[in-house]
């Protein structure tokens, strides 16, 4: 089986946030994304819940496979927001199969 060579983007966000960060995927050609909810976690700020009563905290993670040009102009586009809002933001290389699709 063949494969080939792409960039996973994964970005957690907060949930009234989510729209900008799917917007600046869109906006450099990347098509194909998926928002996930998230329940809890833990980092620099301590610890966080989702507080389903009133979605106060509610983050999701954004994720979204691409070709390396478009995840670098994604990065670029997102970059001023990682600092002022908190974002949490990962790349990886993933080797996927039906390359046609991302």
């Amino acid at each position: 089986m063949e494969t080939i060579r792409r960039r996973r983007i994964e970005v957690l966000v907060d949930a009234p946030l989510a729209r900008r960060v799917v917007d600046h995927a869109l906006a450099v050609g990347i098509a194909g994304y998926t928002l996930m909810p998230t329940l809890e976690g833990q980092g620099g700020s301590g610890h966080w819940t989702d507080d389903q009563l009133s979605g106060a905290q509610s983050k999701l993670m954004f994720l979204s496979v691409t070709n390396a040009a478009k995840a670098d102009a994604f990065v670029d586009r997102i970059s001023p927001l990682l600092d002022s809002y908190g974002l949490v933001l990962l790349l990886s290389d993933v080797d996927v199969v039906r390359a046609n699709k991302f």
